[in-house]
């Protein structure tokens, strides 16, 4: 038809194609064929992934950004985890045993040397803060000392009201 504007594919013609390559391969390797390719399994990283860092941040995607599966292909992995043994499991239950425990002594350390701080600025504060209230007091005391002296001297014995009987 005339509107069919879509490109039409020769089947007969890419399947000679892709014979003949096959042929021109076979023939290049004397018709051995090839052996497969040997993957190394997929391993732990042996380095820390630091997502703070990109936090809130746009990144572009380009052709040579890793790409997880592709890039492990790439890089001779097979996408296959290797099965641990029961030493292996024991081996790393141990390390984090350690590893806990080492991370609980520094933690108790820590805690206790901030709750001793934080304790020791209560203290400090609770007796700058009687201080400062015996001050007051003391403040107050002369201060009314001094205002009964005055009421004397005015002729009035307080500055306070008193109920006068009718």
């Amino acid at each position: 038809t005339k509107n069919d504007f879509r490109r039409k594919w020769d089947k007969d013609e890419y399947e000679k194609l892709a014979q003949k390559r096959l042929t021109e391969e076979r023939e290049k390797k004397d018709g051995k064929p090839s052996p497969p390719v040997k993957r190394e399994l997929l391993r732990h990283r042996d380095y820390k992934v630091d997502l703070e860092s990109k936090l809130g941040k746009t990144i572009v995607i380009t052709k040579t950004t890793p790409q997880a599966e592709m890039d492990q292909r790439n890089l001779g992995m097979s996408m296959r985890v290797e099965r641990s043994s029961l030493d292996q499991v024991k081996k790393r239950f141990e390390v984090n045993k350690k590893k806990m425990e080492e991370k609980q002594k520094e933690y108790d350390f820590e805690e206790r040397m901030k709750e001793l701080r934080e304790e020791e600025e209560k203290a400090k504060a609770y007796k700058k803060e009687k201080q400062k209230e015996k001050k007051r007091k003391a403040d107050d005391d002369l201060n009314f000392e001094e205002d009964d002296e005055m009421a004397a001297v005015m002729g009035f014995s307080g500055f306070g009201s008193s109920k006068k009987g009718h």
